[in-house]
């Protein structure tokens, strides 16, 4: 999970979009479409419109009262806005969105490398006009009108079996090859990989679905979905103050997740600007996995059984051999009776960095809940998705040591599968991707 939050801002007034529409057909970004009113020439006239915000932002109505003079302005959640541009992709190190989908396409048959360049172009004109809280370039829904860019992310990866689709076999990067099988694996192969991978992340879910049709929407003829999935985190401002995210387990989830600040930090999540291959630079590895919580299970544990399983205090985050949720665990630490504090195979144990050759990874997930099976269990659990400059010794090595006895996994069920290779952020008048498929 992230640590670092994006700084937010009121959302300024929209630039240009620098992206050359010309050989996709597709009106120019630039120019509200007429009859359309952007999302924040909306809210900049909802006082003369009649149509106020709630004192939070939250609540909508028609007021009989006379228009104030001055629009109300959004609540910071609606407000905040990520951008586009940038060093790295956005919805990497952005902190955690309260609602996103993560989807996967497949170029049609016919597609290679000339659609898969205009699908990206478009791709990415779309998320920087709906990141900056505008409408979409054309055909708009209206799904978020009344909404500011609400944290709005979407980050673009291409899979292992893209390259071959567009003849670009030469730069597929080798911490691309597929991810070995594991013990715990029970894969749906349909809910697996995919030629390219779109996370989408805002902190208001109809903002979130708003741009998710958008980009199933542009995909038009290029390509296909292949595999969506939904998920959800707490809302920003839900608690007394900031703190690490929950998990559908009720354990607080990210306490030991890299942070920004940390001087190895790019180092560890992402690929260096004189790595391999050069379109890669500043660009990240994403490991998705559909993790089902077997909660029926795991609810019929006391609470010292739930916590000996992870090794944390579920009220706090605090490791078992003391302190508080930041506190570096005891691993040595044993009790009156000579055992362990924190049990041989708790899961906080096995999956430190100092346990596993220095392997680490950024966790960002969202939650799931796709309802109940037919024998009445619920079908839930995590969308993890990690974050790393080489899988191989990011996930990899973590992952093995885990199917080796973390006592986490009688509880849960790995059931899809995905590794994307995620390019750095496109600069000002390029396409993310651009530098693949225009070498």
């Amino acid at each position: 999970m992230a640590d670092q939050p994006t700084p937010g801002s009121s959302a300024p007034a929209a630039r240009k979009t620098p992206f050359p529409e010309a050989s996709t057909g597709a009106a120019s970004p630039s120019d509200t479409p007429r009859g359309v009113m952007s999302r924040r020439r909306l809210l900049g006239t909802a006082g003369a419109t009649g149509l106020t915000l709630g004192a939070a932002g939250a609540a909508v109505g028609y007021a009989a009262a006379p228009s104030p003079a001055k629009p109300v302005p959004l609540s910071s959640v609606g407000a905040d806005m990520a951008m586009f541009h940038g060093k790295h992709q956005p919805g990497i190190t952005t902190a955690l969105q309260a609602g996103g989908h993560l989807v996967a396409f497949d170029l049609t048959a016919g597609a290679g490398r000339r659609e898969a360049a205009a699908l990206l172009r478009r791709w990415s004109v779309t998320a920087q006009r709906l990141m900056a809280g505008e409408t979409a370039a054309h055909e708009d829904t209206d799904v978020a009108r009344d909404a500011g860019p609400s944290s709005l992310t979407v980050t673009f990866g291409f899979g292992h079996s893209f390259f071959a689709r567009t003849g670009l076999e030469k730069q597929r990067p080798a911490a691309l090859d597929p991810l070995p099988d594991f013990s715990s694996d029970h894969l749906d192969k349909a809910r697996s990989d995919g030629d390219l991978w779109v996370q989408i992340g805002a902190n208001d879910a109809l903002v979130a679905f708003h741009a998710l049709r958008a980009i199933q929407k542009d995909a038009g003829s290029a390509a296909r979905v292949r595999w969506q999935m939904n998920g959800f985190n707490r809302s920003p401002g839900a608690t007394a103050a900031p703190m690490t995210a929950r998990n559908l387990m009720g354990q607080i989830d990210g306490t030991r997740n890299p942070k920004p600040t940390e001087p190895d930090f790019d180092g560890r999540i992402f690929v260096p600007a004189s790595g391999t291959p050069e379109w890669m630079a500043n660009g990240s590895y994403a490991v998705v996995r559909r993790i089902r919580m077997l909660l029926d299970d795991w609810e019929k544990l006391s609470g010292k059984a739930q916590e000996d399983v992870i090794g944390r205090k579920k009220s706090t985050g605090a490791p078992l051999s003391g302190g508080t949720e930041t506190t570096a665990m005891d691993l040595d630490r044993t009790d009156a009776d000579g055992n362990l504090v924190v049990p041989i195979n708790a899961h906080a144990r096995i999956t430190r960095p100092d346990q596993n050759g220095g392997a680490a990874m950024l966790r960002r997930p969202f939650s799931f809940h796709d309802g109940i099976d037919a024998d009445g269990t619920p079908d839930a659990g995590l969308l993890f998705v990690c974050w790393q400059a080489d899988p191989v010794r990011g996930f990899v090595p973590v992952q093995r040591k885990l199917d080796r006895g973390d006592a986490l996994s009688e509880f849960i069920r790995h059931e899809s599968s995905g590794l994307f290779a995620v390019p750095g952020g496109a600069a000002e008048g390029e396409y993310v991707g651009q530098r693949l498929l225009e070498a």
